[in-house]
């Protein structure tokens, strides 16, 4: 896909605080609405004890407050439209997609593939030899794990147990 010429990508600043915690519970509410029918139900209570919007919203928050330097927002006609949190791990020469988000008002317009290529790019002019980005299995997660494979990302397989206490 085409990456898109009238976004732009800022450096995230404070003023876009609330704009990025908006956008996350908006992009990620179709994503937790499936995944919770496909998870263990004890696990995700467990992860989400007063909701995924209460945790999404501390998570993200505590991300921008403390690393809100690696963060980079898609604005378009002057409105936050995606955003991309990176970190990197010098020790194991990679960098790291830590989180990514598009509104799902524009989705499926290049702004996610933007965002990659601005992360690979940052990560690549650090000295990083390689990129990692995570997901979930879940039927939640699929359309970003078609997106990262689309960009050319391998799948390495990770098993995660659980048991309940």
């Amino acid at each position: 896909m085409k990456t898109p010429t009238d976004i732009g990508i800022d450096p995230y600043s404070a003023t876009h605080r609330q704009a990025v915690l908006d956008l996350s519970l908006k992009a990620w509410g179709p994503v937790f609405g499936k995944m919770k029918a496909d998870v263990l139900p004890y696990v995700y209570e467990c992860f989400y004890p007063d909701g995924w919007r209460a945790r999404q919203s501390a998570d993200i928050g505590n991300f921008l407050d403390s690393e809100g330097a690696q963060v980079r927002v898609a604005t378009r006609a002057g409105k936050v439209v995606g955003f991309v949190g990176m970190r990197l791990h010098p020790e194991d020469r990679m960098g790291e997609i830590y989180v990514l988000a598009v509104d799902p008002d524009h989705q499926r317009r290049g702004i996610a593939a933007a965002l990659m290529a601005f992360a690979e790019q940052h990560i690549r002019d650090a000295g990083m030899d390689m990129v990692m980005i995570e997901t979930g299995g879940d039927s939640g997660h699929q359309p970003a794990r078609a997106t990262y494979e689309a960009a050319g990302y391998d799948r390495w397989p990770v098993a995660r147990y659980f048991k309940k206490l």
